[in-house]
């Protein structure tokens, strides 16, 4: 496997957790608010961590840095938030170097979401992105790696039909709503938090029920009351949550709470509730579900149903796959030239350096010595030879560490030498070795 040092000779990690083995409540444990995103990120700059992105959604959270060691990043995790190492450990996933680059592929372009082809992640990514950059936590690679998977992601939205039908859990959520309840049009239906999940959902619930009883409450009223100004909603109070909770017949709690919002004490009614969580971590106290005549769906099950559309999304991944691959291989394209640029750079100087020794010698051996004529011929046959070197270091084929430990240690350029430094080199190539 390629190693990724790019960076003061620490490794490309990509590490977390995610619906596929870690419950609700896990992945509540170990959920980051925008706070707690900001934490992890001052934290990595104070312990000299040169580069990261951290991510957390419903579905997942997930660090994806260079370090010396994969611990340095599950501190950073854990710390800030109240999950244990123990617990990581039993539910959590490791990748390193070519697998960390496939492992954001896939979650980018959606082929590793809860629900096949939802691209809501991507945003997560780009948000994380300018996060990070803003504290200057971004280097060459992660840049050109994140700014690949967006391009990718792009690709596969468009070229593909994988993100066709029930592809988020906000659609999902909807769509169980219009299935299980009747003459749902007529129905009132409250809409608890207005993050990115709630406007999705309200935009969802809008354009598919038909309904003119939507309202809207947010403890943050301004943010309910320009999403209203937008889909044509009631907006109420916070302080009439429990009120309004009397009268709706649906309830969908969509907040970014660290703790329940809802549980028995506010359910104070006799007709039946349907209630959807759509939160991580859990919104709804499960304990709402002993009362008669509630019903209580979390999005884990929402994510489980298999809607009609499902089959046809599948049929779509190869060629989801094919543009990752092509995508993939830009990059490592781009990775390897980075790592054989001052190999080349070193050997076409020790070569160079081999030639004047042998021109210095030869001309004092032969008279008449046409200096300019040999340098021409020289420095043509250096070019040629440093040409086959960097068109082998460049195959897709080649083991690219390999080869230049191979050249390094048969040429002795193992140990640049003090007139090839990496400010040299960065200015030779115009690029950024850190």
């Amino acid at each position: 496997m390629e190693k990724y040092n790019m960076s003061k000779n620490t490794t490309f990690y990509a590490l977390g957790l995610s619906y596929k083995k870690a419950d609700a409540t896990i992945r509540g444990k170990f959920s980051l608010d925008t706070k707690a995103q900001s934490d992890v990120l001052l934290q990595a700059k104070a312990e000299g961590i040169e580069s990261l992105i951290v991510t957390s959604t419903c579905n997942r959270t997930e660090i994806y840095g260079f370090a010396n060691h994969p611990y340095e990043l599950i501190k950073l995790l854990c710390q800030n938030s109240e999950g244990s190492v123990e617990e990581f450990q039993e539910v959590a996933y490791i990748y390193k170097n070519q697998e960390a680059v496939n492992h954001m592929f896939r979650v980018g372009t959606g082929l590793d979401s809860q629900i096949l082809g939802d691209f809501e992640i991507i945003s997560q990514i780009k948000i994380a992105f300018n996060n990070s950059k803003r504290e200057d936590l971004i280097n060459t690679f992660l840049d050109r790696l994140i700014n690949a998977v967006i391009q990718a992601s792009k690709k596969v939205k468009t070229d593909t039909e994988i993100s066709s039908g029930a592809t988020s859990v906000s659609f999902a959520s909807v769509q169980y709503i219009i299935r299980n309840v009747e003459d749902i049009r007529n129905k009132n239906i409250l809409l608890f938090g207005t993050g990115k999940i709630g406007r999705n959902t309200c935009e969802n619930l809008v354009k598919h029920t038909k309904n003119t009883h939507i309202t809207l409450i947010n403890r943050t009223k301004n943010k309910a009351i320009e999403l209203a100004g937008k889909l044509n909603v009631i907006v109420k109070d916070f302080l009439n949550l429990q009120e309004e909770i009397k009268q709706t017949d649906v309830l969908i709690v969509a907040t970014g709470a660290q703790n329940p919002t809802i549980d028995k004490t506010l359910l104070n009614r006799k007709k039946p509730l349907l209630i959807l969580d759509l939160s991580i971590p859990r919104n709804v106290n499960p304990d709402v579900a002993q009362i008669p005549g509630v019903t209580l769906i979390h999005l884990d099950y929402l994510s489980q149903i298999t809607d009609y559309t499902l089959d046809r999304r599948k049929q779509h991944i190869p060629a989801a796959e094919a543009i990752i691959e092509d995508m993939k291989l830009e990059f490592n394209t781009w990775i390897n030239g980075r790592k054989y640029a001052p190999t080349i750079h070193a050997l076409k100087a020790k070569l160079n350096d081999i030639a004047a020794s042998e021109l210095a010698f030869q001309r004092k051996k032969t008279s008449n010595f046409d200096v300019a004529q040999v340098d021409l011929i020289s420095a043509r046959i250096i070019q040629k030879i440093t040409n086959h070197f960097a068109s082998h270091l460049k195959n897709e084929n080649t083991c690219v560490d390999e080869s230049i430990e191979f050249i390094e240690k048969v040429f002795q350029i193992g140990q640049l030498s003090p007139t090839h430094t990496s400010s040299q080199i960065e200015k030779t190539y115009k690029i950024n070795l850190s």
